[in-house]
């Protein structure tokens, strides 16, 4: 059951230019993005975003170069305003924070974890990684009995003393993910924090960052440009092309029911039996009646598990389990069915 999001956008927009109320008429009016730029000389960065980001959840952003999300991910926390909009945080108005609460704000509710690392090149480790507790005014004593405890969970113990230029890419990213932990916010924004990283070493970004996050259930909002990426780590994905939302949801529905031609094509080239997961495939337990069932399966293996186990046999069947209970049945003909990607459906986007 869902509770209160954590974030709640509503109706948001961004027009640069110099003038953006003057436009905002014309593009609630319904002007598009080309239309506003060559008639009044304004870029329509952001239109009638709606976004909820629920306690505990990974909520990806993603979208190609110019669609929109690292403006999104600023509104968060003020970095930029909106034209017109709402950014609900608690259920707290964010936009109508003082100079002095939007500080608070930033250094105790949202931590950043950039994409170029941002670590101060003449501190070291451990100082990098307490600064968010003394910026805020905590003692050193605190903030680097915090910043060792994090640097340790993030595989970096005997490392503080380092500076910075002394470490791999990956290794300053770790310290980047360890000062965003140390601050205790429970919002973590994370703008293309993987993207600059080598692929394998991106790999076990992920990997920390999902391993982090079942214990600490942070609500994080991760941009990426990276498919693959983006469904290895949401639990709620929102993708954005032009400024608008093209289509969000639960990733696996999304890859199996896109909703638009553009989704269409960001899905036709993924590996789906590596990322489709058997319990989005999976019939209802009571559609086991009646089968032989050639063993036991967890819900959330991948396709790719399932292909492997069953040798390829389209006449078998498993049963389904999530923490040892039944939860449902998979039979191989829906398996392979799934991997032929769907038409999308007739309806697109609204923009």
């Amino acid at each position: 059951m869902r509770t209160d999001p954590k974030v709640s956008i509503k109706g948001l927009y961004k027009i640069f230019g110099p003038d953006p109320e003057s436009v905002l008429p014309a593009v609630l009016g319904g002007m598009n993005k080309p239309d506003l730029l060559e008639r009044h000389g304004h870029v329509l960065g952001l239109q009638d975003i709606n976004v909820e980001m629920q306690t505990g959840e990974i909520t990806v952003i993603m979208g190609l170069s110019g669609s929109g999300k690292s403006t999104l991910i600023r509104h968060l926390n003020r970095l930029i305003d909106p034209t017109a909009g709402e950014v609900l945080v608690d259920g707290e108005d964010v936009l109508g924070y003082s100079e002095d609460r939007l500080r608070r704000f930033r250094q105790e509710t949202m931590s950043m974890v950039f994409q170029k690392f941002a670590l101060l090149p003449h501190r070291t480790v451990l100082q990098n990684a307490g600064m968010a507790r003394r910026v805020r005014g905590e003692d050193d004593a605190a903030a680097s009995r915090e910043g060792r405890k994090w640097l340790t969970r993030v595989g970096l113990s005997g490392y503080e003393d380092a500076y910075p230029h002394q470490l791999s890419g990956g290794m300053q990213q770790r310290v980047g993910i360890a000062r965003a932990l140390a601050s205790d916010s429970p919002i973590m924004l994370m703008d293309e924090a993987f993207s600059a990283l080598d692929p394998l070493i991106r790999t076990d970004m992920q990997d920390l960052l999902l391993e982090l996050q079942t214990e600490l259930h942070k609500t994080i909002v991760f941009i990426t440009h990276d498919l693959d990426e983006a469904l290895k780590l949401a639990d709620h994905l929102v993708i954005l092309k032009d400024g608008y939302v093209v289509q969000q949801g639960e990733p696996q529905q999304i890859l199996l029911h896109p909703n638009d031609p553009y989704i269409e094509d960001f899905v036709s080239d993924i590996n789906r039996a590596r990322v489709l997961r058997v319990r989005s495939v999976m019939q209802p337990v009571a559609s086991g009646n009646g089968h032989d069932f050639a063993g036991i399966v967890e819900a959330n293996d991948t396709l790719e598990k399932l292909i492997s186990l069953s040798g390829g046999d389209t006449t078998k069947a498993y049963r389904v389990q999530k923490s040892g209970e039944d939860v449902g049945v998979l039979d191989m003909k829906d398996l392979v069915r799934a991997l032929v990607p769907a038409a999308p459906a007739q309806t697109g986007a609204v923009r």
